[in-house]
């Protein structure tokens, strides 16, 4: 590549840490997050609209064009070893020249990555064998969108095969039974389920675990809140 050649890049909604994981199995540990722009589902509850719905932000003004070593050179500075690469949906971003850069400059640091995704776009086997761990959040009838659009059997199969965790967001019993289901469906190991609470504000998440924790524990599920709402209310950057 020549000097005048520019370098690949994404674009990014945010970049921040040193944080800690919020929700499912990697709760609680210290991390970065790198979060992209664009989303291919429109889930009713989404607390990030801010990468994709353009009917309520500017889309232009919410995310940045960056290359791969401004990316990388932000996440590595904060002197982590965990990074979280979140949307959206990221997995939008993987035939992008930027991404393997990306994935392999973090590994070559010694920083284990996660991708958390939607389970509507297969990985490459590049994203499988450059993370450490997929968290798939397949989505529920009360998200909003057709079930043909969010519930696509042969990715959580690929999804299952790479040895994904799978976190559905559950606000009743029935949207757990609705996990039940799917999980017997397309069978997703029972072990690798984290039932997780729907809300943004604390009140809003311990109301809703006080009704879903019984009948997950009862299915074989983990359960996980979200602890970044806890700590810091629907803020961004944390």
């Amino acid at each position: 590549m020549s000097p005048s050649t520019p370098l690949p890049s994404l674009v990014v909604s945010e970049i921040f840490g040193p944080t800690v994981s919020g929700e499912g199995p990697t709760l609680g540990q210290r991390c970065g997050f790198l979060r992209l722009m664009g989303c291919n589902l429109h889930c009713s509850w989404c607390d990030t609209a801010y990468t994709w719905d353009a009917s309520r932000f500017s889309l232009a003004e919410q995310g940045t064009r960056m290359t791969w070593a401004e990316i990388t050179e932000q996440l590595i500075a904060m002197d982590v070893d965990f990074v979280i690469i979140s949307g959206g949906e990221p997995l939008l971003h993987q035939n992008q020249p930027a991404w393997e850069p990306i994935l392999r400059a973090l590994s070559g640091a010694g920083i284990r990555v996660e991708i958390e995704t939607n389970g509507t776009m297969e990985p490459t086997p590049t994203t499988v064998a450059l993370t450490n761990r997929i968290t798939c959040s397949p989505k529920l009838a009360h998200a909003g969108d057709p079930e043909d659009k969010r519930i696509i059997p042969g990715v959580l199969y690929t999804l299952i095969m790479a040895g994904a965790e799978f976190k559905f967001v559950c606000s009743t019993p029935d949207h757990v039974a609705e996990v039940q289901r799917w999980v017997k469906q397309t069978g997703i190991p029972v072990k690798r389920v984290w039932i997780m609470p729907e809300g943004v504000d604390s009140r809003t998440l311990c109301d809703h675990l006080a009704v879903i924790t019984d009948p997950a524990i009862a299915a074989g599920f983990n359960v996980t809140t979200r602890l970044h709402i806890h700590v810091w209310g629907d803020q961004r950057g944390h």
